[in-house]
């Protein structure tokens, strides 16, 4: 039996000869929790560079897998945002926040270099059929001087979404996300 959420964004193209709205989706910024929640870090700052995503994750429309394990997107769901701009910038704000490290998308803003720069090599980036969206990759920090830390490690995160509404994944990306710069910023920076 097919999900709830598959079923309605595969009956979204149905309504497409009537006329229907294309949806924009958003994906909410991930929210610091005070103080409390900051991870403390050895770099002062850090680049993060454009992320590198599965070419389904790095369309305008919204792919979620099937109950079969296959892929399918609706025409009408599109993301709001760039989806490289949008994992990369939401990254960096994230470790802004996080951390006391000064943290910019790529390119570097400042006059001086940064202490690391942050590539992202996402090998998976889906609204899974469990009702999950899961990321799983790799990730590469890089010192700018000889004495810095440099560290290579793989992530696998997932957050559940609502089944019935397509905010929840944006809603489940934006959780992995922060989850990922929190992984990042203990184990990397």
């Amino acid at each position: 039996m097919m999900k709830p959420l598959a079923a309605a964004i595969l009956a979204l193209p149905l309504l497409g000869a009537c006329g229907a709205p294309v949806f924009r989706i958003d994906a909410p910024p991930a929210v610091a929790r005070g103080d409390a929640a900051r991870v403390p870090v050895s770099v002062g700052s850090v680049e993060v560079q454009d992320v590198s995503l599965p070419l389904y994750a790095n369309q305008e429309v919204i792919y979620f897998e099937t109950p079969e394990g296959a892929l399918a997107s609706n025409d009408n769901l599109l993301w709001a945002d760039d989806p490289t701009r949008s994992f990369t910038e939401g990254l960096a704000m994230t470790l802004a926040q996080i951390t006391r490290a000064r943290a910019a998308a790529e390119p570097w803003p400042f006059y001086e270099r940064p202490d690391a720069r942050l590539d992202v090599r996402f090998a998976r980036a889906l609204a899974q059929n469990d009702g999950t969206f899961r990321i799983t990759g790799q990730y590469f920090v890089a010192a700018t001087d000889i004495d810095g830390r440099e560290a290579a490690r793989s992530f696998d995160l997932s957050a559940p979404y609502d089944a019935l509404t397509t905010g929840s994944i944006a809603a489940a990306r934006a959780r992995v996300i922060e989850a990922l710069a929190r992984q990042i910023a203990a184990d990397g920076l």
